[in-house]
């Protein structure tokens, strides 16, 4: 939340005024890389606490940050997020319902207030907090779904194809390679059995806030919704648990990139208690994961790109290290590799009336896939055809290892 656009107090003062907030000082606030983004004190507030967060949104339409308010009260009550002032009109009150506004203009740019949620960001998470936040998201899935059609609610999500060409050309074969290798991985995936809806998007540590007492965290806010779009569940899965299980080192222990699959199980632990995952999801989970560190890989580059191309400089302006993202994308596509070292082999054997107690009466061996999809698929191809459909039951798929003996002894 770097600031980019710097506003008078008189501003301040006349735009709070617009949400029937008394200005006293205006506190900027330098985490984040997308939005300018202010504290607020009141003339009620004592020095040094806020009451609202003011935001002016340097890239979104106001029409975005319109639907983004819409999201906010849908998920207000279940989810402690801090939904934006209506504005106050010029006869003194508030519009009901549907015609309430949320957002006022400057120079073509959104601004919202929106109230200080309690808590703070975390420094370290704990499995505790993992599997807390994994719930949280299945719940902000499974509220989302009320509104329909979602793409209405949506913005549109960001081409990052575009930013992958324009920064391959720039990139060491290797980094190529790597990003390259994932994009196509990720587009090999059965995209269309994956289910979709409204997501977040950007949950980040950084995006949360925790009260911490005695030992434990609890979720008090959940930030940042101004990229809520229609994507995979599984994406928003991904790119959430890409930054609460892998702890960031800093720059003077070297900036270490470590990730912790015990708080990735936690994760999915509390996601599931809310929203299980199909099995399409799970098989694509680890090329996502890979797949999700590309895209802030790409979204931290973009941002040296603008900051270089528009003259954007100054001490309130933050960059993220690109390159944490791309030892994690390296990290989760080397454990896909890994998993890529099995192969899946798709027999059918006839039993007698069809019964797998039964004697073999002809045995079949159809054929080899590198993934257990694709060997789904050659069944679905197959068993409506002559033979096939009378004998359903003699399908198998088994994977094995490459490289390794399988019958050991003789015969």
């Amino acid at each position: 939340m770097s600031v980019y656009t710097q506003l008078t107090d008189d501003q301040f003062a006349a735009f709070c005024q617009s949400f029937g907030v008394s200005f006293a000082r205006a506190i900027p606030i330098t985490q984040g890389i997308k939005n300018s983004n202010w504290f607020i004190q009141t003339t009620d507030d004592v020095d040094g606490t806020y009451s609202y967060v003011f935001t002016l949104f340097e890239e979104r339409p106001p029409a975005d940050i319109e639907k983004m308010a819409v999201i906010l009260n849908q998920l207000n009550g279940k989810l402690p997020v801090a939904a934006p002032l209506a504005v106050i009109e010029s006869n003194g009150s508030q519009t009901d319902g549907d015609d309430k506004r949320y957002v006022i203009h400057y120079e073509d740019k959104a601004i919202t207030l929106v109230p200080c949620l309690a808590g703070s960001h975390p420094e370290q998470t704990t499995q505790a907090m993992c599997h807390d936040i994994g719930a949280a998201l299945a719940m902000l899935h499974e509220t989302l779904q009320a509104l329909q059609p979602s793409e209405q609610y949506g913005v549109p999500l960001y081409p990052w194809s575009d930013v992958r060409d324009r920064e391959m050309q720039f990139m060491p074969g290797d980094e190529a390679k790597l990003m390259s290798d994932i994009w196509r991985s990720y587009s090999e995936l059965p995209l269309t059995t994956l289910p979709k809806g409204l997501c977040h998007l950007d949950m980040f540590a950084d995006n949360t806030l925790w009260n911490l007492q005695k030992g434990e965290a609890r979720l008090t806010g959940l930030l940042d919704f101004t990229e809520v779009s229609v994507e995979h569940y599984v994406m928003d899965i991904a790119i959430t648990i890409n930054d609460f299980c892998t702890t960031w080192g800093v720059a003077e222990q070297g900036e270490s990139v470590n990730f912790d699959r015990s708080k990735m199980a936690a994760f999915l632990q509390g996601y599931e208690s809310i929203r299980p995952l199909n099995n399409d999801e799970k098989r694509a989970l680890p090329v996502m994961l890979a797949k999700a560190a590309v895209i802030f890989w790409l979204l931290r580059l973009n941002v040296i790109h603008y900051n270089r191309t528009e003259g954007r400089t100054g001490d309130n302006i933050m960059v993220k290290n690109p390159d944490l993202m791309k030892r994690l994308a390296a990290y989760h596509w080397a454990q896909v590799e890994k998993a890529q070292n099995t192969v899946f082999v798709l027999e059918h054997a006839r039993y007698k009336d069809d019964d797998r107690n039964n004697d073999v009466e002809d045995f079949k061996l159809i054929g080899v896939f590198a993934t257990e999809q694709q060997a789904q698929a050659a069944v679905s191809q197959l068993k409506n055809q002559s033979g096939f459909k009378a004998y359903p039951n003699g399908f198998h798929i088994d994977e094995y290892p490459i490289g390794q003996i399988h019958w050991s002894q003789g015969f």
